[in-house]
């Protein structure tokens, strides 16, 4: 018989949050991946939802595991302590980096109450006049999850689409 991994059970739980805020109207899911790779032995889930159909922003939940974790919890390893990986990623456009990019940690630093780590990547085609900077922002937790935090999955969704929402009003 199958007995579901830590893993398992946060993305069920993660997935269905997810979609009971698109069931709702708040928001619409764009994406989703459910992926093993198989030369690392991980596996990786992602949902990606927006805010509306015309709005620029969207974001990304990433739940990852890997081999080690994976493994301590099947072999019921007693010193090892299994969890995933739980990493939220934010797209949007700013027009001006260096004004937008410190706006956008502060507001979001306000959002998620200062605990998650907060990190910008910004990006343009090279050869296009940058009319726009892409701007990948991540929120990264630093320490594993495991089943006792799923509790706090709805409030971390509604901080995510908090933050989607606030990302689509800002003006540059």
């Amino acid at each position: 018989m199958f007995d579901p991994t830590i893993y398992d059970n946060i993305k069920v739980v993660l997935e269905g949050a997810v979609y009971d805020l698109d069931l709702d109207g708040h928001i619409l899911i764009t994406r989703r991946e459910d992926l093993v790779d198989l030369s690392s032995m991980s596996r990786t889930y992602a949902i990606e939802f927006a805010r509306k159909v015309d709005k620029p922003s969207k974001a990304e939940i990433n739940l990852k595991v890997h081999l080690s974790d994976l493994a301590a919890e099947i072999l019921e390893n007693p010193t090892a302590k299994p969890g995933c990986t739980l990493t939220i990623k934010l797209f949007t456009k700013v027009n001006d980096p260096t004004l937008a990019c410190k706006q956008i940690e502060e507001e979001l630093g306000l959002i998620w109450e200062h605990r998650p780590q907060i990190t910008q990547l910004i990006s343009y085609k090279y050869g296009n006049q940058a009319s726009y900077y892409s701007n990948q922002i991540t929120l990264s937790f630093g320490r594993k999850v495991d089943e006792s935090q799923i509790d706090d999955f709805p409030d971390l969704i509604n901080y995510a689409a908090d933050s989607l929402f606030w990302l689509d009003e800002r003006e540059d």
